[in-house]
């Protein structure tokens, strides 16, 4: 029999893999801090109570995770999927504070529409219980799982690791389609052009096309990929390390955010520099 499981976080990344998993057949619970959200996924079919045998917090940060696991309502469940990305420090905590309770530190990369797809990747870590119990969901959510390791934590730090990648492209690709309307270029085939060449990341062609088109609702927030490339930043300094780039590109989103932007899709760096260069997007 499928794992009964519930979901809490049913934004963005956590409706699609809500969808995802009822779409695969399994009973789905979620709660959201925001109604009209818990409202949608019921509407898609899940539950707004119950029991449940896998619970996966798809919040945003470690505070509402430890808000979801041990604040005055917390959540149970015979094992805990923990998909957000949080400091890996945050994590061992969490897992140390569940004691008995199994966790899988399992951070999702993919973006919406691949988790409606049930085709995200998963960095996952923690005990081989763990892994046995979450095993049919990630089978369902996502198209490769990479076993990081053993300790909750690892999974966090691999996740660490790919946002700040996530984040430094995305932000050089913004200054760079800037640049070419700065010169006069036409965007849409400087992206097709960055997109057949030595320019292309996974971001740029996931992001830049809706930009082009003035679409900049929010898939992923400017503001979390200011959170994630902070982390980076963060874990560089307790290892008494810099990390330029990953500062550069925190100070990036850093503005956007600041301008206003920080609600609107993380590609909003593009506008960021629209107004910075006084730049009209054609």
């Amino acid at each position: 029999m499928k794992p009964r499981v519930g979901v809490v976080g049913v934004g963005a990344m956590g409706m699609g893999i809500t969808r995802a998993l009822l779409a695969r057949g399994f009973e789905v619970v979620v709660r959201d801090i925001v109604p009209e959200r818990e409202a949608e996924a019921v509407r898609a079919g899940a539950k707004s109570a119950g029991d449940v045998d896998v619970l996966m917090t798809v919040v945003v940060d470690a505070d509402q995770t430890r808000d979801v696991l041990f604040g005055s309502l917390p959540v149970r469940a015979p094992v805990v999927m923990m998909c957000s990305t949080i400091a890996p420090s945050d994590t061992e905590q969490i897992a140390k504070r569940l004691g008995d309770i199994p966790m899988l530190d399992a951070p999702i990369s993919g973006g919406p529409a691949r988790a409606h797809a049930g085709t995200l990747s998963v960095m996952a870590a923690g005990s081989g219980a763990a892994f046995e119990r979450c095993a049919p969901v990630l089978d369902a959510m996502a198209a490769k799982v990479f076993r990081v390791s053993e300790r909750p934590g690892d999974g966090s730090r691999m996740k660490v690791v790919n946002n700040m990648l996530a984040a430094a492209n995305l932000a050089a690709g913004c200054e760079a389609m800037a640049m070419a309307a700065k010169l006069g270029l036409d965007l849409r085939q400087a992206a097709d052009v960055v997109g057949a060449s030595s320019g292309q990341s996974w971001i740029f062609d996931d992001r830049m096309p809706r930009a082009l088109e003035g679409d900049y609702a929010p898939r992923a927030a400017a503001r979390v990929l200011l959170k994630d490339v902070g982390l980076f930043v963060h874990a560089a300094r307790e290892l008494g390390l810099t990390a330029p780039m990953a500062e550069c590109a925190r100070e990036i989103f850093h503005d956007t955010v600041a301008r206003g932007l920080g609600e609107e899709d993380d590609a909003a760096v593009l506008k960021r520099y629209a107004q910075a260069w006084s730049v009209e997007l054609r």
